[in-house]
């Protein structure tokens, strides 16, 4: 019997379900959400480059590049994601994975996963469910086998 792991996540919130086959109802095993990714623009610390003078022209430029500070807390939930998942993989509670993110978010968590965690990804689903009951994404399974 196969051991399935299901992360369904958003910049937000990551949903985890562990399934026994790709046609068994999943069941949630864990939930974890990034109280940050909630907060306004304003509520995030600036990131902003500090500017200078060009020497002789009287022009003004920034010095380095702007951070977004929304996507760097993006990518530090999805780190968080990606270290729930290797430790799973370390305790053997799963075989196979599956995850299913918007696709820009979806991105994030696939660079983050160690090689050995990513080397069990099965599938990808990209649509953004997490606000999705579990009954629509067992919908989405089977079909997942027959491609």
């Amino acid at each position: 019997m196969s051991r399935i792991r299901i992360v369904v996540a958003d910049q937000a919130e990551a949903v985890f379900y562990d399934a026994a086959s790709l046609t068994a109802p999943p069941t949630e095993v864990a939930r974890i959400a990034d109280a940050a990714a909630h907060l306004h623009d304003r509520e995030f610390s600036s990131d902003r480059p500090g500017r200078g003078h060009a020497k002789g022209r009287g022009t003004r430029h920034a010095f380095g590049g702007e951070n977004d500070p929304r996507q760097q807390e993006a990518v530090r939930f999805a780190r968080r994601i990606a270290r729930r998942l290797d430790e799973a993989r370390r305790k053997d509670e799963y075989e196979d994975l599956i995850l299913v993110a918007g696709p820009p978010f979806l991105g994030l968590v696939r660079q983050e996963l160690s090689g050995p965690t990513r080397a069990r990804v099965r599938h990808e689903i990209r649509k953004d469910l997490v606000h999705s009951p579990a009954a629509s994404l067992r919908g989405l399974l089977p079909a997942i086998s027959e491609a």
